[in-house]
């Protein structure tokens, strides 16, 4: 059954109890990085092996995402800086005990010639118990993250040397 969950700011990101960031450097752009993001919403599932659907909603300013084991987000998209910063608030979910979550994607170059240094913070309130089990979790979902980067670096430099028309 979904919760709806209490509504954050961005400022969340820094204040909530529990923080996970994560960091992974791809070879692609900032601008490569931030469009599969944030505007290819429904290939994410193509790349990140987590996800078995992404779809934009509310013209784009919401998204709907379903995770492997059937966890289901609604979300509202609360950041969303080109090549920059891509962030979204969970406003309902089916994940127990959760009652707050908040993700942001901060991009940065990572040397002046091409690349970039990917940082993903997971920003959640729950009670106790489910803090505790994200903490031991963040092994496995930093995984997660690592392995969803280096597929997209993959699939980004695919595309970049796919000769035009294919």
């Amino acid at each position: 059954m979904a919760r709806r969950l209490r509504p954050v700011g961005l400022d969340f990101i820094e204040n909530a109890p529990t923080r996970l960031v994560f960091t992974a450097r791809t070879a692609a752009g900032p601008e490569a990085v931030y469009r599969a993001l944030a505007e290819d919403v429904e290939g994410w599932p193509r790349w990140f092996g987590a996800v078995t659907l992404a779809r934009p909603t509310h013209g784009g300013a919401g998204r709907e995402v379903r995770l492997v084991g059937g966890t289901r987000f609604e979300e509202t998209i609360m950041a969303a800086d080109p090549e920059r910063r891509y962030a979204y608030r969970v406003d309902e979910t089916n994940a127990p005990g959760i009652r707050a979550l908040l993700e942001e994607w901060l991009l940065t170059p990572a040397d002046p010639c091409s690349g970039t240094l990917v940082r993903w913070t997971f920003a959640v309130d729950a009670p106790a118990p489910i803090r505790l089990a994200l903490t031991a979790a963040r092994p496995a979902l930093g995984q997660s993250f690592r392995s969803a980067v280096r597929a997209l670096d993959a699939r980004l430099t695919a595309q970049r040397h796919r000769p035009a028309g294919q």
